[in-house]
């Protein structure tokens, strides 16, 4: 058994002050979004920052927002580091992303709503308190240790594969939306192109599965994702006229989504289940 981490040592797996106040501010905005963007996409050059169509746009975005809100409500209230560390770095990429299409298509926006000064503030602070955040409390990491659950080593590189898939697909459609357009199975802009890319981005999150395969640290990341598939799948249906049912990438898109949430679904089980078969561990192991 690893050798117990004292309080207050540079690696004593805590979550900081600091990380919890940023995620508690941070919350209100991405629930609010949530509110206007997934009940009402229809309204959205009435009640958001910018008008987005299609729906289904709006509501894929609206659902990152409702899994970022969880994803932060979980670091406010999480008890070790290595639990929620690895959520960071892909919010961090997307907020920038964010912010620098909210530059480059700058004319897009309604700069007399007040939404858009909510949402111009979030995404030109929202990158440096996150970096900040992951920076600060990366010292206090811990290691993985002998009772730690581990996802195993092949599907730790199935994660890391659909990750960086993921994270492909979304340098596509932020670098080249035009071409992006061209063959995505709904009408894209070239700032809904970008704003798709910054949300592919999140799959970084996939990237350190191999490198930290405790259960513990994917479990808060797997809900997320889980939740936001489940959410973007709920959207498709309700979207169905807005998508080009002649497009192979229309087929694609959506297997690939359903199929991940599937395997997500299943690995969630087994794995809760192998942790349950393990004996209680003392409260620092993190491995529940």
């Amino acid at each position: 058994m690893a050798a117990p981490i004292t309080p207050g040592t540079e690696r004593d797996d805590r979550v900081l002050p600091l990380t919890r106040g940023v995620s508690l501010v941070i919350i209100p905005f991405l629930v609010v979004a949530f509110g206007v963007l997934y009940p009402w996409p229809h309204d959205t050059g009435r009640l958001f920052a910018w008008a987005i169509k299609p729906t289904i746009t709006s509501m894929i975005l609206g659902s990152v927002y409702l899994g970022g809100a969880y994803f932060f409500l979980r670091a406010a209230t999480a008890r070790h580091w290595h639990t929620i560390k690895g959520g960071f770095i892909p919010v961090g990429t997307f907020a920038t992303l964010m912010g620098v299409a909210t530059i480059a298509h700058w004319n897009r926006f309604n700069h007399s709503h007040v939404a858009f000064w909510l949402w111009a503030g979030l995404y030109f602070t929202t990158p440096f308190l996150i970096f900040w955040v992951w920076w600060a409390n990366r010292r206090h990491d811990a290691p993985a240790g002998a009772d730690d659950v581990l996802i195993p080593p092949g599907v730790a590189r199935v994660i890391a594969v659909v990750g960086g898939l993921s994270v492909l697909t979304g340098m596509f459609l932020f670098l080249v939306p035009a071409r992006a357009a061209a063959i995505w199975p709904w009408t894209l802009t070239p700032l809904t192109g970008r704003v798709l890319g910054a949300i592919f981005f999140l799959g970084i999150a996939g990237l350190g599965a191999p490198a930290d395969r405790r259960w513990a640290s994917a479990r808060v990341l797997l809900q997320v994702a889980a939740l936001m598939l489940a959410l973007i799948l709920v959207a498709g249906a309700r979207a169905t006229g807005e998508l080009d049912r002649g497009n192979a990438m229309t087929w694609l898109i959506a297997g690939g989504f359903a199929g991940v949430l599937a395997a997500i679904t299943a690995l969630y089980l087994r794995m809760r289940a192998r942790a349950s078969r393990r004996d209680p561990l003392p409260s620092g192991c993190g491995a529940r």
